[in-house]
């Protein structure tokens, strides 16, 4: 069974080298390594040919410069003569028996069954405040639901059969183009083996502005594909009607509504507060404190990025609602 690994990469010249190291140094050598760049400026693609080069790795590069997300993956799916491709991206680090544990479902008894097996991600924070947001915004892995589970492109594999039946990523959406993906291979073949072995490690946001910019993103996208309807309503409901009549009443009625309130608020981060502490161990105890004043406030800020970037993305979808490619469902 030939294996492609493969990634999209823009102006990734500080990270790009960390994962080509890590995939050098996979227990599991993978076949090729198809890398798609879409129009770097920075020293990207001088490092991936100076590893083509010297033979490090089995690089092949495809330049496309403009492609978004979903057309740089297809164009490496397309370019890729793997039977079974693994997906990742630039910006991450890749555990040493990654691909070994995310290809090997394909070889078990099952394998010739095996379409998509989901891979796993976990944190890798440099500062406080990163290990903040990913207490913040990552689930663990006892907190997966494998029957649901989703899999980010950053770590899942699939046969390029399988991506083939599914016409490929979406190359209309920019962002949630995986989920997209992820949805329309569950539609074809159910329920995903789970690998939480293959993992890998990536920086959360390590500011606000950049948090707003990528949750903002990812709503977009999901108005765009019209996805979760009911969960951003629910975050309408709570921020606009719900939070705003508890306080009304507080203020009206009874200081027993701001109990209320606060047990709500406490109910609403009692998950991030949960992962967190486990990870400040060895923290002084004004670095905990900061950490755990800093949950609520990235939980509104990627809240309020959701609420402004959800109606951008139906606005696009109801613009271009006569295109039959948005029509994925």
């Amino acid at each position: 069974m030939r294996v492609s690994v493969i990634a999209t990469v823009l102006n990734e010249g500080p990270s790009i080298e960390r994962l080509l190291q890590s995939l050098a140094g996979q227990t599991l050598p993978p076949d090729e390594v198809v890398i798609v760049d879409g129009g770097s400026t920075d020293d990207t693609l001088p490092v991936l040919q100076s590893w083509a080069t010297e033979g490090r790795l089995p690089v092949k590069i495809v330049i496309r410069p403009g492609a978004n997300i979903s057309q740089g993956r297809n164009a490496a799916v397309a370019a890729a003569s793997g039977d079974v491709i693994a997906s990742t991206d630039a910006g991450v680090r890749l555990e040493p028996g990654w691909l070994e544990a995310l290809v090997a479902p394909f070889e078990g008894e099952e394998g010739p069954h095996v379409r998509v097996v989901s891979g796993w991600f976990v944190a890798d924070p440099h500062t406080l405040f990163e290990t903040a947001m990913g207490a913040t915004v990552l689930p663990r892995r006892r907190e997966v639901r494998v029957a649901t589970f989703l899999p980010s492109s950053r770590s899942v594999a699939f046969r390029k059969s399988a991506w083939d039946a599914a016409g490929g990523y979406p190359e209309w959406l920019d962002y949630c183009e995986d989920l997209v993906f992820d949805l329309k291979l569950r539609e074809l073949y159910g329920t995903f083996p789970f690998e939480p072995m293959a993992r890998v490690y990536f920086r959360p946001r390590g500011s606000l502005t950049a948090f707003w910019k990528q949750y903002y993103r990812y709503a977009r996208g999901d108005g765009k594909a019209d996805l979760w309807r009911r969960r951003h309503a629910i975050r309408y409901l709570t921020y606009l009607v719900l939070f705003p009549g508890l306080v009304a009443l507080a203020v009206r009625h009874s200081p027993l509504w701001w109990l209320a309130l606060v047990l709500g608020a406490l109910a609403y981060t009692a998950t991030p507060y949960r992962r967190l502490w486990g990870s400040l161990a060895g923290h002084a105890w004004p670095d905990r404190i900061k950490a755990l004043l800093l949950v609520p406030v990235i939980r509104v800020v990627g809240d309020c990025a959701k609420m402004v970037g959800y109606p951008a993305g139906r606005l696009w979808r109801w613009q271009n609602r006569g295109r039959a490619e948005i029509h994925w469902r």
